[in-house]
């Protein structure tokens, strides 16, 4: 019997690969805008709660059957796929795949299981595995209470508020076992055993594992174990990553999944490595040594913090307490298992940090830009006593960005149309990009002003609601035509936030220039229970209201992914100035730049090997001053001599059709330098070749 329509729609949203084909999620929007945006963008809850009979009406108005039939034709395809990268270069991980572990993974707004950068780049390498055929399964937990939602109070204040969302409209299935028996594992913890369901879900080819505390034999407080991500104090952090690590590994093996390469994305995972290990003492009778060896030489571990104080850090006693199962399991005395993750070893009074424990045992290590594994080879040095800088064994792997969840289609069209109906299964072909250098300027300008359009509207529309709602008077809001830069981040002092703000009277000048207008767009969130971040936030929102700014300069609540992909398709610009070198790598700019618009930033993160100097543009020289005062008075010094000398100048110096040549000369400069090497399938081939292959290969004959 045939399948209806509402039934197709359902095949289609249970797999969560509809988060990256936006000509999917439009298919709900004609259907029926509002009721799309009344459940947060979910297709499957719009799925399931839209009428069959105004669908079917709907349907036949908008003329979408036939659109339904091709996504679900090409969600079989991309299932069923037999040739991909994968199969071909990585081959041996099928039947071993890698198990890759985070303690976030951001992979839709309806899925609030992130918090920001760390579970965006987790999403998007899962959702890269997926496109390249790259075996692999995800392992995280499922906080059902989520993160929390951003709302500003009266004195711009960030209240965090908690609004557990429905799982029901989610495609998440309980994980089953080859007899068809839903999975459950338990974790032994001080004085008690926490058992967990496992859900699991599809992003595409790549089965994401969700482990869930949430079963009747628990306490009510340890049901609550998971309810939210990063709450709680040290107590209930050590016992999320013991959930996550052993928890999760168990949850492979009680799904028949033998990994062949575990991949620790950051120091939250990394008790996983001690539970593969104790399984093989278990059940192989191995010496506790060897197994720690042979489950190291299967390990990636992707360090994301380069400052010491970012990396948790547990007290011995706490520690000793929660890691007694794990070491009676490795018969090893617990102070040799504490000794691991100590930064010397010998001092038993010192606290366990997990980062030092997979920094110990991984065989490969890495940062996750060119100058992030300079700097943390610099910090970690000291665990290698002996080897010079250049022998501490930490390389690197730039993340790269998912490109089509973050693109618009009107520039995935634009790319089609110039660069090839399938340019996105060869996207990491530098040689490519070189068509970029022929498409009419005129064309780039017109796509662009379509997205910028767009993306007004929704800041217009989302900052008047927000000054509605906290009583504040109407204001005319940005205009639409100037030149309009984006900042979109966690809110944290070493990111400077309120750098631009350095000096009111020349930033004053630069905005209000009315012959080359300036606007500016912040958003994000600060931690918690980050008071230092809060007043950040609150300084920002306080310059917003400032008369001399309130129609230039625009804060957007909510900082998330839906926000995000807002931002980044429609600003001309973004804005990037960290004090360097403490940006990791940062994202945000890459996803704006897939958009057709440049990047502004400190040579740090992953700007330092990308800018060539015209294909965006730096603040400084890259020079760092001892002195912080100095190094932001130097910085925002440089910022504004580059908008008013640089940036402002080439965005407005227009021909008589009012085409900005120069300005585009340099967006497709961008894209032609940088798109091919930032995606996430070119990090995904990196991992893959330099290290997922060759751990797989030295541990394949130990595995059991």
């Amino acid at each position: 019997m045939p399948l209806t329509l509402q039934q197709k729609l359902l095949a289609i949203t249970r797999n969560l690969w509809w988060t990256w084909r936006p000509e999917i999620r439009s298919i709900f929007r004609d259907i029926d805008i509002d009721l799309y945006h009344r459940l947060y963008q979910n297709p499957l809850a719009f799925a399931r709660e839209i009428d069959p009979a105004h669908l079917e009406h709907r349907a036949q108005e908008m003329d979408v059957p036939a659109r339904i039939d091709r996504a679900l034709r090409q969600l079989r395809e991309h299932l069923t796929a037999t040739t991909t990268w994968g199969m071909t270069h990585a081959g041996a991980l099928g039947s071993r795949p890698v198990a890759y572990f985070c303690m976030e993974f951001g992979i839709h707004e309806s899925l609030p299981i992130y918090s920001g950068g760390l579970g965006i780049l987790a999403g998007d390498h899962i959702k890269g595995a997926s496109n390249l055929g790259v075996p692999m399964v995800g392992v995280g937990l499922l906080y059902h209470q989520g993160y929390t939602n951003q709302v500003l109070d009266g004195s711009f204040w960030q209240q965090d508020v908690v609004e557990p969302y429905d799982l029901r409209n989610l495609p998440l299935e309980l994980a089953r076992d080859k007899h068809g028996n839903p999975v459950r594992v338990g974790v032994e913890l001080p004085g008690r055993t926490v058992y967990a369901r496992v859900l699991e879900a599809f992003v595409g080819r790549v089965r994401l594992l969700l482990l869930d505390p949430r079963d009747d034999a628990n306490s009510p407080e340890d049901r609550e174990l998971a309810a939210r991500l990063y709450g709680g104090d040290s107590r209930v952090r050590i016992q999320q990553e013991l959930l996550l690590g052993v928890g999760g590994y168990r949850a492979l093996r009680a799904l028949g999944i033998t990994p062949g390469v575990l991949h620790l994305n950051e120091g939250h995972c990394a008790f996983a490595v001690l539970e593969w290990a104790r399984h093989r003492v278990q059940h192989d009778n191995l010496d506790p040594r060897f197994a720690l060896q042979i489950a190291g030489s299967a390990t990636v571990f992707t360090t994301h913090t380069p400052v010491e104080a970012g990396h948790d850090r547990f007290e011995a006693g706490l520690a000793e307490e929660h890691l007694h199962p794990l070491a009676e399991g490795l018969r090893m005395p617990v102070q040799d298992v504490l000794a691991m993750g100590r930064v010397r070893p010998e001092d038993s009074g010192a606290p366990f940090l997990p980062t030092v424990l997979a920094l110990r045992h991984a065989r490969f290590t890495n940062g996750v830009s060119a100058l992030h594994g300079k700097i943390s080879k610099q910090m970690w040095q000291g665990l290698w006593p002996g080897k010079s800088l250049h022998e501490v064994p930490i390389g690197h792997i730039t993340n790269g960005v998912h490109a089509s969840t973050w693109m618009a289609q009107e520039v995935n069209q634009l790319f089609r149309t110039h660069i090839g109906v399938k340019w996105l299964d060869s996207i990491a072909r530098p040689d490519l990009w070189g068509k970029v250098e022929d498409i009419d300027d005129a064309e780039v300008w017109e796509v662009k002003q379509v997205l910028k359009a767009r993306t007004m509207r929704f800041i217009s529309g989302r900052s008047a609601k927000m000054r509605e709602r906290l009583g504040l008077p109407a204001i005319e809001g940005l205009d639409p035509e100037a030149l309009t830069i984006g900042f979109g981040r966690r809110f944290v002092p070493y990111k400077r936030p309120d750098l631009v703000f350095h000096d009111l009277d020349r930033l004053d000048a630069i905005l209000n220039n009315p012959e080359r207008p300036l606007n500016l767009v912040f958003a994000g969130r600060a931690h918690p229970a980050d008071s230092t971040g809060k007043e950040l936030i609150r300084r920002v929102l306080q310059f917003c209201q400032d008369p001399r700014f309130r129609d230039r300069v625009a804060f957007i609540e909510n900082y998330n992914i839906h926000v995000g992909r807002q931002l980044y398709q429609g600003v001309d610009a973004w804005l990037n100035n960290p004090r360097r070198p403490l940006e990791a790598c940062g994202t945000s700019g890459m996803k704006v730049v897939l958009n057709g618009g440049l990047h502004i930033s400190i040579l740090d993160g992953w700007w330092a090997e990308a800018f060539d100097g015209e294909n965006g543009f730096a603040i400084g020289n890259g020079e760092v001053h001892a002195d912080q005062a100095t190094q932001d008075a130097r910085d925002a010094e440089a910022l504004y001599r580059l908008l008013e000398e640089e940036v402002l100048p080439l965005y407005y110096d227009r021909n008589d059709t009012g085409i900005p040549h120069g300005w585009v000369r340099r967006v497709k400069r961008s894209i032609r330098t940088l798109a091919w090497r930032f995606n996430a399938d070119r990090m995904l081939m990196d991992y893959a070749t330099n290290c997922y292959l060759p751990a797989s290969m030295s541990s394949s004959c130990q595995m059991s």
